[in-house]
């Protein structure tokens, strides 16, 4: 049963990407594609957020110091590159660079099939080897069988990433709530905004947002060797009391109404917004939200705090520069990447509210950014970054997606989505 189900979610994989590609062929086929004059780009920054912003920066820089050349930048969403880059990168519509998630299920698998150019000697020859952390070069690195932490050099993170508890201080102020020290003092506060007729989080759970809650429920109860075991070991028993704990508080929050049981189907996008429009007091997600909503939010005062009594948090390097094996101006692309690592582009992004890997830390003058990146530095001093829950086994996004939005529409027992867990881990984990 398992296996067969596997193979209709692998063949229904393989039709979407083939469609997919047949779209973005149609969209981006023009004259210069490949031409030694152009160097094809895609992310999936806005452009509003740090990254957004450092890396238009960046743009101008390079078109500056290589006259002639044009940058045809392509956005691309984060959902559309993560489905369909197999089969774009083993085309000839690839770019010459593109920003791509990390992690043993994605980048990994993708050296594993030789589609990512190797950049060991290229990060030797300039020098991306020293200035990236080693807690930050975890994800730039895949042995053989695509697992992260050793091997050669398949991209290049040039700035980090967290997870963080963002909330609205008007309606902590007019609601009398302090921030959460503890998780008790969590709980009443999701109690005191929901009598308010509020629903505390916004949530969404098409996509990343509710697995990120479990992963970060489950973690407040795991230590280090527990993750580890995880995301390297390919090792983990999902009836375990943190797991268990996890599945079980996220289903007792939806019954409460701390999370919306009308948001399975809300996308991450939107529930961003949904916490900029005022609509939530609190959401939990990354520090790729936090340079967009110090421009977007108007209306009201924000802050972030970390989750209370817990040691570790979802995050590590930021998303990959990589190159395709297939690009046709490698030369190009390093002299994008390099552009990126260089002290005037990190300081945008860490005074834009990116955390970068290589700023000068004098340079960093906007206060709130300040104390984003000094929570990071003391999250990697104390080993505390736990990498993302879909990374350990290939295909496992959406087994998450689709297993957590059991719980939010209450059609399955928190028992009996870990036991699908366990099977789809079991079968689909990447190992050492």
């Amino acid at each position: 049963m398992l296996k067969a189900r596997r193979k209709v979610r692998l063949l229904a994989a393989a039709l979407a990407g083939i469609m997919s590609l047949g779209a973005l062929s149609a969209c981006g086929a023009s004259g210069d594609e490949g031409s030694g004059d152009t160097l094809r780009l895609w992310h999936y920054e806005t452009p509003d957020s740090a990254m957004g912003k450092a890396w238009s920066e960046a743009i101008a820089e390079f078109e500056k110091k290589h006259p002639g050349v044009k940058v045809k930048f392509e956005s691309k969403g984060f959902e559309q590159i993560q489905k369909t880059a197999p089969q774009v990168l083993n085309s000839d519509e690839a770019p010459d660079l593109l920003e791509y998630n990390k992690g043993n299920a994605t980048t990994g698998q993708l050296s594993k099939r030789r589609l990512l150019t190797d950049l060991t000697d290229e990060a030797k020859k300039r020098g991306w080897d020293k200035a990236i952390p080693p807690t930050v070069a975890v994800t730039s690195r895949y042995d053989d069988n695509g697992v992260m932490g050793s091997g050669a050099w398949y991209g290049v993170p040039n700035y980090a990433e967290y997870t963080m508890v963002y909330y609205n201080k008007e309606l902590f102020e007019e609601h009398d709530v302090e921030v959460p020290a503890t998780v008790a003092e969590l709980e009443r506060a999701l109690g005191t905004f929901k009598d308010a007729g509020l629903t505390p989080f916004a949530n969404g759970g098409a996509e990343y947002v509710a697995q990120q809650y479990v992963y970060q429920l489950a973690l407040s109860q795991a230590d280090r060797s527990w993750v580890e075991s995880y995301q390297m070991k390919g090792k983990t028993d999902f009836s375990d009391a943190a797991w268990t704990y996890a599945a079980e508080t996220f289903a007792d929050w939806v019954d409460k109404g701390y999370v919306a049981k009308n948001s399975s189907g809300v996308k991450s996008e939107d529930a961003g917004v949904s916490f900029m429009q005022g609509k939530h007091p609190m959401f939990f997600s990354g520090s790729w939200w936090f340079g967009r909503f110090g421009a977007e939010i108007k209306k009201f005062d924000w802050d972030t705090f970390l989750w209370p009594e817990s040691q570790q948090t979802l995050g590590s390097g930021g998303n990959l520069w990589v190159v395709p094996e297939g690009a046709k101006n490698k030369e190009l692309a390093y002299d994008f990447i390099d552009i990126t690592m260089k002290k005037g582009i990190q300081n945008t992004l860490g005074n834009a509210g990116g955390v970068p890997v290589a700023a000068d830390a004098s340079a960093i003058t906007d206060a709130r950014a300040k104390k984003l990146i000094e929570r990071y530095d003391q999250l990697t001093g104390n080993d505390g970054l736990a990498f993302y829950p879909d990374w350990p086994a290939n295909g496992f996004y959406d087994t998450l997606t689709s297993e957590v939005q059991k719980l939010i529409t209450q059609s399955a027992k928190p028992a009996n989505v870990l036991k699908s867990l366990q099977a789809e881990y079991d079968e689909n984990v990447l190992q050492e």
